[in-house]
């Protein structure tokens, strides 16, 4: 880690409550009331009432769109004349762009080399130049920056701007109207816009209200600067949560936070695509890995919510549809609903046939399966079968290996 001396003078907060309900204002007709609701089934596990802010149903996929529209109807016309430039993982691109075409403005927006293709495609889909540069947000906001300066163009910032605070804010301000007796706030942070605006927000109508902010492991810079009180930065990020892959943590985010935030919590990669697995299985909601970390960390425990009143943000639903599929995979896996197995048998006629019999009476579902007989880890006249299945629970994969030891077969799980 990188560490930064703190500013010798505090930041004083500049956004106050009436800014984010003159954002509000402006959102009228433009933002989604996202639905609110109870999540009964999350409820009943943690023994706590656990409502969901449903911003990956957002025009756009995310509450970004909120702070970016309410940045450009500040601006003035030769403001927009010029065009706006900013830098994304994605969602803030998507927000932006959409509200640069409400405007009639030229949006150019940089990207991660890796972004998900479904965000690059969203961002184009509304008029938006994009131009994929740099490993992660940090290395693609320098080169927006320096564009920006180039060509005499307005840089929105994803997070570190006042209006896109205020904007950000609206949420609580949306969440409070319906549930003011709320214990807590759990928010995921990336660079820190979303937890500030709705930290102002929420302090302001209850001041009793915890806000807990949640990061992924592999880019928790604003919780280690959190916990140190000064700014200390990664040296690199690597999640699946792209939303939030932000490498640096702001002094201005920073300031923020310490004010108003009462705790940061981190979750691992696999904690991130359990979440995003039990939201799309058991609360039909389609999540990124971004907007899964709240419940994540929920699941996890890293917060104690028993017997609390509970809001938490899904912050978005723009995921990529082959890591949602991979999620998929490796979550069946886990949870003994699919294996796959290495089996050796005898290279003669019938031996495939003996084999999924044995599986067949096992009520096992066959899903693929692969006949190798050329491998060098093979002895003459056998032949490897590899096998994926689809099965009932932990239980159900034991009798199965059960029975094909019984009928002397040499296996492995895969």
């Amino acid at each position: 880690m990188d560490k930064i001396a703190p500013n010798t003078i505090k930041r004083i907060a500049m956004i106050t409550l009436n800014d984010i309900k003159q954002a509000k204002e402006k959102l009228e007709g433009v933002s989604q009331k996202t639905p609110f609701t109870l999540a009964t089934i999350l409820s009943k596990e943690l023994n706590s009432q656990i409502y969901v802010k449903k911003e990956n149903l957002q025009l756009t996929g995310s509450f970004k769109i909120r702070g970016a529209f309410n940045k450009l109807s500040q601006l003035t016309q030769i403001q927009r004349d010029k065009g706006v430039v900013a830098a994304s993982a994605g969602n803030h691109a998507q927000g932006l762009a959409y509200s640069a075409q409400h405007f009639e403005c030229d949006a150019t927006i940089f990207m991660p080399e890796a972004t998900p293709l479904t965000k690059v495609s969203g961002v184009k889909s509304y008029g938006a130049q994009v131009i994929l540069k740099g490993a992660n947000y940090d290395e693609s906001y320098a080169h927006a920056t320096a564009f920006a300066k180039e060509y005499e163009k307005e840089f929105i910032h994803p997070f570190a701007d006042d209006a896109v605070i205020a904007g950000q804010g609206t949420i609580a301000l949306e969440i409070l109207a319906e549930c003011q007796d709320l214990d807590m706030i759990i928010v995921p942070i990336g660079g820190g816009g979303l937890i500030s605006g709705i930290a102002i927000a929420a302090k302001a109508i209850n001041p009793n209200i915890k806000i807990i902010g949640v990061q992924a492991s592999g880019a928790n810079a604003m919780k280690t600067s959190f916990e140190m009180q000064i700014v200390s930065n990664s040296k690199s990020v690597k999640t699946i949560a792209d939303g939030i892959a932000v490498r640096d943590a702001t002094p201005m985010m920073l300031d923020y936070i310490l004010e108003y935030v009462d705790e940061i919590v981190e979750v691992e990669e696999q904690e991130i695509a359990n979440a995003i697995l039990f939201l799309l299985e058991r609360q039909k909601l389609v999540v990124e890995g971004a907007g899964a970390v709240t419940v994540a960390a929920m699941m996890h425990k890293k917060i104690d919510v028993e017997d609390k009143k509970v809001a938490t943000i899904i912050s978005g639903g723009n995921i990529d549809v082959t890591m949602l599929s991979l999620i998929i995979e490796k979550g069946l896996v886990k949870s003994n609903r699919k294996m796959k197995l290495l089996v050796t048998l005898m290279d003669k006629p019938g031996a495939l046939m003996d084999i999924t019999s044995i599986l067949k009476d096992s009520d096992a579902n066959i899903v693929q399966i692969d006949y190798d007989r050329n491998s060098v880890k093979l002895d003459f006249g056998e032949a490897h079968v590899t096998i994926a299945l689809e099965t009932k629970g932990k239980e159900h994969q034991n009798t199965i290996r059960e029975n094909l030891k019984h009928n002397g077969y040499r296996f492995k799980q895969i």
